[in-house]
């Protein structure tokens, strides 16, 4: 019984509902309601009818506004409906597509031709929901294909002053870790923690002489520095409307702004730095201290944290960093697995 798909009859008058039961029972499981609150009712219940078959005029709710209530919730918006109506005019038949059903039987109801018609509307949504699943699996293909090379070209900046390019994957994880204990929803966290690796892309545009340089750079030289960030906003810059490549831009844009004022380029203060900004500032110095560069040897990770406790409300936003200070046990596990 329960391996049949279910039809979900909809009819104030009984004698209607006998007729459409007696036509589909031996091949379909039938549910029956007598007024539309009842139908909305069973149709949340679970498992969901697969097609709904639904009497038009009915009093308290007719069948438009339990069409139209079906189709506004995302857990029944997919069922097939097609109305039930002894008369129907042009205008009446338009309304209802426009509302969602997919067609119309006619009263007095001819058993063949319901069976029919509910036969086909239950084959065609099962080949919308095959290709649908075929669509979702070609497109999460396609977006892990370039959600690869988005992680590929965050790396390869990195490469230039990191030889083993792990800065990248430890920054956009404290960037996912601090995200979620801010609040951030999971998929914005998810989101920004393949941006974030795009932070410096605007490095690939910095000369080696000046990257590389060990030891202290010069006025002129950190004018050039600096430029990285217009740098990779440029090449993250464009109609991709892609909300990954949009944030990036963000994080490219806004990582060395600084709460106090004092950071670069915009020299944005406080909240005017948007939350990825800001949690991405933590995220980038932290990792750079911790990290061995040309002009530098890698601090103590409580160096590093010190660091962060001592610029709470300058350099950084200080509840965040008051956050990331309590994520120390977390912190260090990213640390250790993906050490240089």
């Amino acid at each position: 019984m329960h391996d049949k798909l279910t039809v979900l009859i909809v009819d104030d008058t009984p004698e209607n509902i006998e007729v459409l039961a007696g036509a589909l029972k031996d091949k379909y499981r039938i549910k029956a309601a007598n007024s539309g609150k009842l139908a909305l009712k069973i149709a949340q219940m679970l498992p969901a009818p697969d097609l709904i078959l639904l009497d038009i005029m009915m009093p308290e709710m007719d069948g438009y506004e339990v069409c139209e209530a079906l189709k506004s919730q995302p857990n029944t918006s997919h069922i097939p409906v097609i109305f039930v109506t002894a008369k129907i005019s042009a205008e009446d038949e338009i309304r209802g597509l426009q509302l969602g059903a997919v067609d119309y039987i006619t009263k007095p109801i001819t058993p063949l031709v319901a069976m029919q018609r509910v036969a086909t509307h239950l084959a065609l949504a099962n080949q919308n929901r095959e290709l649908e699943v075929q669509v979702k699996l070609q497109t999460d293909e396609i977006n892990q294909g370039k959600l690869e090379m988005i992680k590929r070209l965050g790396r390869a900046a990195e490469y230039k002053d990191n030889e083993t390019g792990m800065h990248v994957l430890r920054m956009a994880s404290y960037c996912h870790l601090l995200a979620i204990e801010s609040g951030m929803s999971e998929k914005e966290a998810d989101l920004l923690r393949e941006a974030a690796p795009m932070h410096d892309i605007g490095k690939i545009g910095i000369p080696d002489g000046i990257l590389l340089k060990e030891g202290k750079l010069t006025n002129e030289e950190w004018s050039v520095m600096m430029t990285h960030v217009t740098i990779g906003v440029d090449i993250l810059d464009g109609d991709s409307n892609s909300e990954l490549l949009d944030m990036a831009k963000t994080v490219a844009q806004t990582h060395h702004e600084k709460y106090n004022g004092k950071g670069y380029p915009q020299g944005l203060v406080g909240e005017e730095i948007p939350l990825i900004g800001r949690i991405s500032a933590i995220a980038d110095v932290f990792d750079a201290l911790t990290s061995t560069r040309s002009y530098k040897k890698a601090w103590t990770a409580d160096e590093a944290f010190s660091l962060i406790e001592k610029e709470k409300g300058e350099h950084f936003d200080p509840v965040l960093a008051e956050m990331f200070l309590k994520l120390r046990p977390q912190v260090l596990e990213i640390m250790q697995k993906f050490a240089d």
